[in-house]
Parts: structure tokens; C-alpha cells; sequence
């Protein structure tokens, strides 16, 4: 099958060839050439386009179909047109060819999995103080001895998750805490004890986890460590929320009915890493992370990330049933 297309190639297939060549890379993502492709989109349906600048040179595209009865609630479909940097010369191809070929993919499982909650993010910044000096010299208290020491209750505190995840094969990731050191900071040469070290740490922390208690855990570490020795969060997400995958839930029972008469299995879980969803769960608007590709590599962020077309055309499929259904929720009285 040629790189670029065929005739006969499905009109979705077409499209999201043309929108994964727009190269919205970081660190100086195309948003422009994004929003225009949306644009486009939305005068070719008929719908409505507004454009919200949130920050300078980054919009907001929202397309608006209305649909026959105002009254019920509305639904959004949310995506990021933005992508992680790639190393291009790992792939097979240009990321950003859209290339195509005929050869299938891997089949790790049936099953469609749909995220009902996500874990908190925590980044966090562990300093520490200590006496300086020539290095060749045993001097005490140094700020590298304490930071080590938290570094080694954090990280004992990992493979205690670690454990936990894989002594149980029924447990998935999001279910547990990870965490893991990122970065190390300090010294200015080779022979100079510093008197100011850093490491930074990014913890996902499960949504049953006791974040206050957990909190107070990080200060008792870096207590234990010594004088000098204290945490700054760079990121801290305190509300995990959770949408009701209860088949009394309005919403979960549309959406479930959906994939049980597709004669789709799903498997709900817990999100590890995180997305727009948190927010939305915050406020109170149930979301559902799904991306209907099964029998698919998990290839987030990875080198030759693909996902074969006869699977993207079975999700365009999922989601024309989906879409009414879900917006056919009657109205419930939490609803005003």
C-alpha cells in the first residue's frame, strides 16, 4: 500500500492522515495550522467555531452542533492537538508522514479499556542543607548525606508499590502510587562540597490514597533526614474525583448499553498518568477516557506510535452509536 494514499482510501482515513501531518510538536507546536484544519472542518458541517485564546498563542477550538432538545445536558468530546517531542531518526518512518502499509499489529487483548478516574499528580522538590567545604575532606553534615537519606525513604516507599502491583495480577497501574526520582541538582565543581543539594520527584498517588496523611508522610522523611531539609510542591492535585461506572448511573448505563449490544467487552480503569478529565470531574461533570482501539500495542509516547486502519475505522464506528446515545441522557434533576 503506497505511503501516500489510495483512490479507493476511506474519507476518515484521508482526514486524519492530513491532520496527523500537521507537525504541533513541542517545544514550538503548529497550533495555528490545527485550529485552521478544525476550522475548516466546522465550515464544511455547518457547525460553529469559537476560538478562545487562554494564553498568548494558545486557542481554544470549540466546535458547537446543537442538537434537537436544548434541555438535556450537553456533551463534549475533548482532545489536545499538541504532541510530546519525537526522535525522529528511531522511527521507521517520519512521524509526521502519516506513512501507511498493509502489515498488522499486535493483539495484547480484546478488551476496550475506558478510564472512569485518573491519579493525582504531585511534582515535588526535596532540599537539602548542609555544611560545605573541600571535597577532600570527611565533613559532616554535608546536604548530600540528608538528601540521600529522603531519597532512600521515597524510594523504599517505591518498590513497596512496586511490589504491591505485581503481587497481584489482577492489579493495573492506576490502581497503586508510583513514583520516581526525575532530577538532581547542586555543586559547582568536582572538589567543592555544596551546601545546597535537590532532587525532584513525580509521584502519581491513586485516588483511595490519603493524600493529607501522605503529605505528612513527606514532611516526617525529610524530618528524620536532618536539620535543613524541606519540600516544596511544584505541582500538587488535591480533589480525585471518580465517575460512576454503577449501572444505576444514567450516563454509565448509555454508554455501557452502547458497547454491550457492539458485543464489546470493556475493562475500566484508573487512568496512571493524567488528563482534562480531573478538572471536569472536579466540577462535578462525569468523564470517560476512551479510546476504542483494542488488539493495539500500547505505544503512548513511543517510537513507530501506530494504530492499524481497520482499527481507527471500528472506533469512527463506536463512537456514531456512542454520540446519540450519550446525548440522549434525559435530564436529571442534578442536571439544573
Amino acid at each position: 500500500m503506497a505511503s501516500k494514499g489510495r483512490e479507493d482510501e476511506h474519507p476518515s482515513v484521508t482526514l486524519f492522515r492530513q491532520y496527523l501531518r500537521i507537525r504541533t510538536v513541542h517545544p514550538e507546536p503548529d497550533y495555528g495550522a490545527a485550529v485552521a484544519f478544525l476550522e475548516e472542518r466546522a465550515h464544511q458541517l455547518g457547525l460553529g467555531c469559537q476560538k478562545v485564546e487562554v494564553a498568548p498563542g494558545r486557542v481554544v477550538t470549540v466546535l458547537t452542533w446543537p442538537g434537537t432538545n436544548p434541555r438535556l445536558s450537553s456533551l463534549l468530546l475533548n482532545s489536545h492537538t499538541d504532541v510530546v517531542p519525537v526522535f525522529k531518526e528511531h522511527w521507521s518512518h517520519d512521524p509526521f508522514e502519516a506513512f501507511k502499509d498493509a502489515e498488522g499489529l499486535a493483539n495484547p487483548t480484546d478488551a476496550f479499556t475506558v478510564y472512569y478516574s485518573e491519579r493525582s499528580i504531585w511534582w515535588v522538590r526535596i532540599t537539602s542543607t548542609g555544611k560545605p567545604g573541600h571535597a577532600s575532606l570527611f565533613i559532616e553534615d554535608t546536604a548530600a548525606e540528608k538528601l540521600h537519606k529522603v531519597v532512600s525513604s521515597i524510594l523504599a516507599f517505591r518498590e513497596k508499590e512496586r511490589q504491591r502491583l505485581q503481587s497481584n495480577p489482577h492489579q493495573k497501574l492506576g490502581a497503586v502510587t508510583t513514583v520516581n526520582l526525575t532530577k538532581l541538582e547542586g555543586g559547582t565543581a568536582f572538589n567543592v562540597v555544596p551546601a545546597t543539594m535537590s532532587a525532584s520527584f513525580d509521584f502519581r498517588l491513586a485516588p483511595d490514597m490519603d493524600l493529607k496523611a501522605f503529605e505528612e508522610q513527606l514532611q516526617s522523611w525529610c524530618q528524620a533526614a536532618g536539620e535543613g531539609v524541606t519540600f516544596e510542591f511544584v505541582q500538587k492535585f488535591m480533589e480525585p474525583r471518580v465517575t460512576s461506572i454503577d449501572d444505576s448511573d444514567p450516563w454509565w448505563a448509555a454508554f455501557s448499553r452502547v458497547c454491550k449490544d457492539m458485543n464489546l467487552t470493556l475493562e475500566p480503569e484508573i487512568f496512571p498518568a493524567a488528563t482534562d478529565s480531573r478538572y471536569l470531574r472536579k466540577v462535578g461533570v462525569p468523564a470517560l477516557g476512551f479510546s476504542p482501539m483494542n488488539r493495539t500495542p500500547r505505544l503512548l509516547h513511543d517510537h513507530d506510535e501506530r494504530l492499524h486502519e481497520d482499527m481507527f475505522l471500528h472506533g469512527v464506528d463506536i463512537y456514531t452509536q456512542l454520540l446519540p446515545a450519550l446525548a440522549s441522557v434525559p435530564a436529571l434533576p442534578s442536571d439544573s
